[in-house]
């Protein structure tokens, strides 16, 4: 008899059906073959310091660093009658061997083997790997099941990555609090990533604006813009040099000096990974990262409609090949894409290129894209069908014809000054027909005149347009999640330049709860879609070594831990090379810097105090309550999820109170609550609705423009 472990029990019961497993245990399921049961998430941890002497519990400079001979790990108390469960099956002699199957990545790996270790268990496990949860795709795991020790490597990895945040975490957060009397949150993805928001803000504060002009004439026909053929820019900083252009031309005589046309074609974009996911859902839609990492995994777990979320690979594997007209087929069923999938099906032959399937480009799982079932999108929500619209859409784009148009640059000659008139025409949408009827199509210019070079022309109209020089945009989602993605143009070690193109700060999956956790600690603030840096996340980024707030550090950790998954590096050495950091950093956490000093934290050394229960819990019947950043379920230690983050509501203006999510709670939605769209401004209405799955999952919904009710 085998024993399946899953991460969590959605995943656990999708298991149990495709296997037959009907019976009931207490924390499990099972049949004659299989015993299924699982995980909620982590159920091990790494020790606290206070685990190895209670002399640790009190921060103090004398007891750092703090590097344990051997890093312990222990079951999480709120989730330890699970733990309890998994250990007595694995006991049990009945149970000859283990399947793992936790989530198909380091991260899901590393839940099983601390599970594994603690429990001390020594049978022999498999590995399932998959990358979609629909029934078919669980059996075709089942039957190419792989022997465990094939993640050794994947597990050393994880095991590293995870030893190395603890160690860095826990010794340079107390060296630098206690240095600086403010609590201070130091990571070694998160700083980094900080310092790109600070560093981005130290810009823009330091940006001077400065008034130009641009001399535009109208050609009678055609409009041109004045240009410094040597800069090739048009503008003007001197507004006398501009208006001796406009006296210079006005009325005159102008000449056509060249005409080049030019026929352009554009690729279809690269399938999805869930980086570029994450950044489309927040350009096009205002989502979080955290929101669309959500989605995404609804949509995986819950509805079986797309593969697996969490990759950071745009490519398919050959062996999809196969599949591709059946998910093509499956589109075909729903109104939304009918048409054109049907061109994808009436191809003879799918343009299968590079593009589109490249092993060399695949790590743990392939691009993002929808699975073989039966697509229904009638039973999603409105944001959850935004996403697989995002998804099912870009699968077929990838299948059609380039984007191609033509261009048109005209240099027009009058009185020795040049100017330049461009025009874009579109001779084949291509892939661009997919595109959502919201959005804007590229935009097409004015068509041009047929003019030669040679030719002549009267300028009907001059002026000059007085503008200003812009500084560069705060970072917003979208932004951050692509520096954080090729933070190697950070670097100038072109090695590491070389491994951060590859890896970057944090992982696809990752990324969304770093961005998270800076809003949380105080270092950063959603002001509309920007991300704003704090005054204290400011200092934090002043006081901190070089080594902290560089990706250059994250690139060196990030090739070990790659060459490490490649079975090429010793963890040892590894190790050893982070424990010699984490005792530079508590040296230099007392460095002198009389020029910093925190504001004193609010309401430091209180605990936050909830006013009692708001209501039941949706997921779990727990009791609802409330702290400064969100409203949470208060067996959030044993593991429920639910969350409802303030910051996610204040984004569009608006302002949850406790009463408002009591009501929510027990009527289900909260109707006509005054909102503004983060994108435009505008201000609206809306309703905040409970799903009715008790997933705990907040939409707003029925948003209507006040110009419009």
């Amino acid at each position: 008899m085998e024993l399946i472990i899953a991460e969590k029990p959605s995943v656990a019961r999708d298991i149990a059906r495709v296997l037959k497993c009907t019976k009931k245990g207490d924390g499990f399921l099972y049949n004659d073959d299989y015993v299924v049961s699982w995980a909620v998430g982590h159920l091990v941890t790494l020790y606290d310091p206070e685990d190895y002497s209670k002399d640790l519990k009190k921060w103090t400079v004398e007891s750092l660093p703090i590097i344990p001979d051997h890093i312990k790990i222990k079951a999480i108390s709120n989730t330890k009658p699970q733990f309890d469960i998994l250990k007595k099956l694995m006991e049990q002699s009945r149970i000859s061997s283990l399947i793992c199957a936790t989530d198909s990545g380091r991260e899901g790996e590393l839940i099983f083997r601390y599970i594994y270790e603690l429990a001390g268990c020594k049978k022999p496990f498999k590995r399932l790997w998959i990358s979609s949860m629909t029934d078919a795709a669980i059996k075709e795991g089942f039957d190419s099941l792989k022997d465990g020790s094939e993640y050794d490597n994947l597990y050393n990895s994880a095991k590293c990555r995870s030893e190395a945040d603890w160690l860095v975490g826990i010794n340079a957060s107390r060296a630098f609090t206690l240095r600086y009397d403010a609590l201070l949150s130091i990571g070694r993805v998160q700083t980094p990533t900080l310092a790109l928001i600070v560093e981005r803000q130290k810009e823009i504060d330091a940006f001077d604006a400065r008034d130009y002009w641009e001399v535009e004439a109208d050609f009678d026909g055609y409009k041109g813009t004045w240009f410094d053929r040597k800069i090739n820019d048009t503008k003007i900083f001197d507004k006398k040099h501009a208006d001796e252009i406009v006296a210079a031309v006005r009325g005159k005589i102008a000449g056509v000096e060249s005409v080049e046309k030019e026929e352009k074609k554009t690729p279809p974009p690269l399938l999805y990974d869930l980086t570029e996911l994450q950044r489309d859902c927040n350009k096009k839609f205002g989502f979080s990262a955290q929101r669309t990492l959500a989605l995404a995994q609804d949509l995986y777990e819950k509805r079986k409609m797309i593969t697996y979320p969490r990759t950071d690979s745009r490519y398919l594997s050959d062996d999809m090949v196969p599949k591709l007209k059946s998910v093509a087929s499956r589109l075909y069923g729903a109104d939304a894409y009918r048409e054109y999938a049907e061109y994808v099906l009436k191809l003879e032959k799918l343009p299968v290129t590079k593009r589109i399937v490249d092993n060399s480009k695949i790590n743990d799982h392939h691009a993002i894209i929808p699975t073989e079932v039966k697509v229904n999108t009638s039973i999603l929500s409105e944001d959850e069908f935004k996403v697989y619209d995002l998804i099912a859409r870009r699968f077929l784009q990838v299948f059609y014809p380039y984007y191609v148009y033509s261009t048109t640059k005209i240099i027009t000659l009058c009185e020795g000054h040049p100017f330049m008139t461009k025009g874009t025409t579109v001779i084949s949408k291509g892939w661009t027909e997919l595109n959502r009827a919201s959005e804007k199509e590229k935009k097409e210019e004015a068509v041009l005149p047929d003019v030669k070079e040679g030719d002549t022309c009267s300028v009907k109209s001059v002026k000059s347009n007085k503008k200003k020089t812009k500084p560069p945009q705060p970072y917003n989602e979208a932004t951050l999640l692509s520096a954080m993605e090729n933070a190697g143009r950070f670097v100038d070690n072109e090695e590491l330049k070389e491994q951060l193109k590859d890896s970057g700060l944090g992982t696809p999956a990752t990324r969304a709860a770093i961005i998270e956790r800076l809003i949380k600690v105080g270092y950063v603030s959603r002001k509309g879609k920007s991300l704003i840096p704090t005054e204290k996340g400011i200092k934090l980024i002043a006081v901190v070594p070089p080594e902290l707030k560089s990706p250059e550090t994250t690139g060196r950790w990030e090739k070990g831990l790659s060459s490490i998954a490649k079975g090429n590096m010793d963890t040892g050495k590894f190790m050893g090379s982070i424990k010699n950091y984490v005792t530079y950093l508590v040296k230099a956490s007392q460095r002198p810097n009389p020029g910093v000093v925190f504001a004193a934290e609010k309401g430091r050394g209180k605990a936050y105090k909830p006013k009692g229960s708001l209501g039941k819990c949706p997921v779990c019947s727990g009791s609802v309550l409330e702290n400064r950043k969100s409203f949470y379920c208060s067996r959030w230690r044993t593991g429920c999820k639910f969350t409802i983050w303030k910051s996610d509501f204040e984004r569009y203006g608006i302002h949850l109170k406790g009463e408002d999510i009591s009501r929510l709670l027990s009527e289900g939605k909260l109707e006509n609550i005054s909102m503004i769209l983060p994108q435009t401004g505008e201000k609206c209405i809306c309703d905040i609705c409970m799903r009715d799955d008790k997933s705990g999952i907040t939409d707003i919904k029925n948003v209507k423009r006040l110009d419009k009710v």
